[in-house]
């Protein structure tokens, strides 16, 4: 691959992990969090969701196409990087290897999570309720819960760290001093964020999660 292609490459794959990919993680997260306050409240922001006209062509042309792209250049990254952690051991050659695993397991998370519900929710017509009932089997397994609370801690830092990568290969954090406030900044933003995920996640774990959604 010549170095300007991999050079344009990069940059899609970069731009794409935040618009559209990364505001749809914490919009999806966001609409996640409703579940904290019950099981109704998460089925009306679903509903409210999926009242957005061409909901259908949106989430094709604006997530799982830049998704896709993001997702498998992003494994061809990941596998070709040279890690230096072994050599070094600093504290960025460690977020450089950790965004390259995150990474991986992130993409596989998000492959079998569209599978268990948007593709299940779209070949079995599946209600909001149900949508909700569903996601709370799954998490109500104790081996799965596991598994959606790495995978999401693992998207949660992905974007994070991924976020600090951006701002300093577009230009936008130059100096030693503005990268380590980002730093923090994305830091800060991560605990946040992961808590709000793994709130959402153990909200649905509790058992009275379904028999709210039967009164509901």
């Amino acid at each position: 691959m010549s170095t300007q292609r991999s050079f344009f490459n990069r940059r899609i794959h970069s731009l794409l992990g935040v618009i559209p990919v990364g505001f749809f993680l914490l919009e999806h997260l966001y609409t996640n969090y409703y579940a904290t306050k019950g099981a109704g409240a998460f089925v009306e922001q679903v509903k409210w969701l999926w009242h957005i006209p061409i909901l259908t062509v949106l989430e094709i042309v604006f997530i799982f196409l830049p998704l896709l792209y993001h997702g498998i250049y992003g494994l061809y990254i990941a596998f070709r990087a040279k890690n230096n952690v072994g050599n070094f051991g600093t504290f960025r050659n460690w977020m450089f290897l950790l965004q390259r695993v995150t990474g991986v397991i992130t993409l596989i998370f998000v492959i079998w999570h569209v599978w268990e519900t948007r593709v299940h929710v779209a070949l079995d017509h599946l209600t909001a309720e149900q949508l909700a009932e569903l996601m709370a089997t799954i998490l109500q397994n104790p081996v799965f819960l596991t598994l959606y609370l790495i995978g999401l801690i693992s998207a949660v830092f992905h974007f994070s760290n991924g976020m600090w990568a951006f701002l300093v290969s577009w230009g936008v954090t130059v100096g030693p001093r503005a990268q380590r406030v980002s730093t923090w900044v994305w830091g800060v933003v991560f605990v946040i964020v992961s808590y709000m995920g793994v709130s959402s996640l153990l909200a649905f774990a509790r058992p009275e999660f379904i028999q709210q959604l039967a009164q509901h």
